[in-house]
């Protein structure tokens, strides 16, 4: 199901070289162009599912602890071929009853180095809805006056008998964020869940494209030798096997 806002409409573990940085430095647009997404949510969401889904179209229901993996992949967007690049990250969670957030040092970095930006909730826990808001609030100190290309994604859409979250509440966030909405289920929605990573790169590839030499934000991750997309290929032939071993089974 697409609802899109009215005012706006680890699995492999990779290890970065993460060193301390007084400055966050600036960097000029590049001729070849990098769109930077990062993937923000609280605890068992279904960030990296999302992003499973929306570069192998398959779904894979068990993670281990997410480290924080950057993929990259070649798309074409309207037209043109760009390099995506999507920085998962692990949890954000809220300090105890408070609505102020708890962000290990990966994640404000990440913040920093992206164009545009996931939010994810599950519209069966209230409280990682709650995540939102401190954590748009947050990244709005680190980047106090640019132009933040966001998407909402309601998870776990499939769900609906345990839902505490509703669409209505989910629009109005969005709304409030400058953002798009979208309500989606990566178990079962392979379609809608590409769409809201289309959308997204596409205001985020037009953002850069009127940059027009003007000087562009980021930090530089080193970047795995190799695409982790070799890594998924391997986890889906896993689960797969699995799967056929339970069915020989029963």
């Amino acid at each position: 199901m697409r609802l899109i806002s009215q005012d706006t409409m680890s699995q492999y573990s990779t290890n970065f070289l993460l060193l301390p940085i007084p400055e966050y430095p600036v960097l000029d647009c590049v001729p070849n162009k990098i769109i930077k997404l990062v993937v923000l949510g609280g605890s068992s969401v279904g960030k990296t599912a999302l992003v499973v889904r929306f570069l192998t179209k398959r779904f894979i229901g068990d993670y281990e602890a997410n480290a924080g993996a950057l993929y990259s992949r070649k798309f074409t967007i309207d037209g043109e071929q760009i390099s995506l690049q999507v920085q998962d990250t692990p949890f954000v969670s809220l300090e105890d009853d408070t609505d102020s957030i708890c962000c290990q040092e990966q994640i404000n970095r990440s913040i920093y180095w992206a164009d545009g930006f996931v939010f994810v909730y599950s519209i069966t826990e209230y409280k990682s809805y709650r995540v939102i808001r401190p954590l748009y609030q947050h990244i709005r100190k680190i980047h106090p006056n640019a132009n933040i290309p966001l998407l909402l994604m309601a998870n776990k859409g499939d769900l609906l008998r345990a839902r505490q979250v509703s669409s209505k509440e989910g629009l109005q966030l969005a709304s409030e964020l400058g953002g798009t909405y979208y309500e989606v289920s990566a178990r079962e929605n392979c379609e809608g869940v590409h769409e809201a990573f289309q959308q997204l790169c596409q205001e985020v590839s037009r953002m850069i494209g009127s940059c027009n030499g003007e000087k562009r934000r980021g930090l530089h991750l080193v970047r795995p030798k190799s695409p982790n997309m070799q890594d998924l290929k391997r986890r889906l032939k896993q689960a797969l096997t699995s799967k056929g071993k339970s069915a020989t089974t029963l």
